[in-house]
């Protein structure tokens, strides 16, 4: 049997599923999603033995994409048969399912019915299933206006990371000189920023609809950067090249940052006013 990756909305205690031993001391929070692998499925108890450590991160981010594929296609499903009067069940049965079943998920055929209004892929069905009794003008009007409106392009955020340092006299200057130079490498498509994390680590980022243009604009800003801060004799290294990131991605870093700045305020008794003078400011330039 292949192990199942199954994104889990936890409902503990009452809930049908419960935690396996490898992630009982991982418990989870009531109404938190999270990817799990499914172990083993107990049918007479009514049990399903879940795992949250044998799940790897690239399993991690096809699962949520799965999920967000799923419900964006329930959601346009449901729109149109409230709208149509259809029965919901029937448009899953003539329509959705059997697109999972030729395209692999119903979202990458509801993409393809963009460009010719559908055409093809109803024709495709009709000969692999028959007559599509469901599909009235009405519903098909509703479904081509449901995912136009709810398909649109979505840019790509692409990220890189990096350490940057310069000790000289004026070393707060010549970063902030470098973090300009970076910026400037974006343009309308492609806008770069650069901000800081915690020193001396620092993060580029876009956003775009093109991901293979934004991946060569950042990694042309990592260069500009890098170029400026050691002609000042200051030093950059890529800790993380250009990729593209999920909000996943985004929240963890939202959460180190708010963690960092949490634990600089702790101490913040401790730091002289020279220091605070030094650092203030490098998070953002205009």
């Amino acid at each position: 049997q292949v192990p199942v990756c199954a994104l889990l909305i936890a409902a503990w205690p009452n809930g049908a599923a419960r935690a396996s031993a490898s992630c009982a001391a991982v418990p989870s929070q009531v109404g938190r999603q999270e990817p799990v692998m499914v172990l083993r499925v107990d049918k007479d108890k009514g049990y399903i033995d879940l795992s949250k450590r044998r799940v790897s991160p690239e399993d991690i981010q096809q699962c949520e994409d799965r999920f967000n594929k799923s419900k964006m296609v329930h959601s346009i499903m449901r729109h149109v048969a409230e709208t149509t009067g259809e029965n919901l069940e029937d448009l899953y049965k003539q329509l959705a399912w059997p697109l999972y079943k030729l395209y692999g998920h119903a979202f990458e055929a509801f993409k393809l019915m963009v460009a010719d209004d559908g055409a093809a892929l109803i024709k495709r069905l009709e000969e692999e299933r028959g007559p599509l009794t469901v599909l009235t003008p009405e519903v098909h009007e509703a479904l081509l206006k449901n995912i136009k409106r709810r398909m649109t392009p979505q840019p790509v955020k692409i990220r890189a990371d990096v350490e940057l340092t310069c000790f000289a006299y004026d070393g707060v200057e010549r970063i902030r000189d470098a973090m300009r130079a970076a910026q400037a490498l974006g343009n309308e498509e492609c806008p770069v920023r650069m901000k800081l994390v915690a020193p001396p680590l620092y993060v580029l980022t876009t956003a775009t609809l093109d991901k293979a243009k934004g991946v060569e604009v950042l990694n042309a800003a990592c260069e500009a950067c890098q170029k400026s801060i050691e002609g000042a004799k200051g030093k950059m290294s890529v800790k993380e090249a250009a990729r593209a990131v999920s909000e996943r991605d985004d929240r963890l870093l939202a959460e180190k940052m708010e963690a960092l700045e949490a634990a600089n305020r702790e101490v913040d008794g401790d730091v002289d006013s020279d220091d605070e003078e030094e650092d203030t400011g490098m998070g953002d330039i205009n």
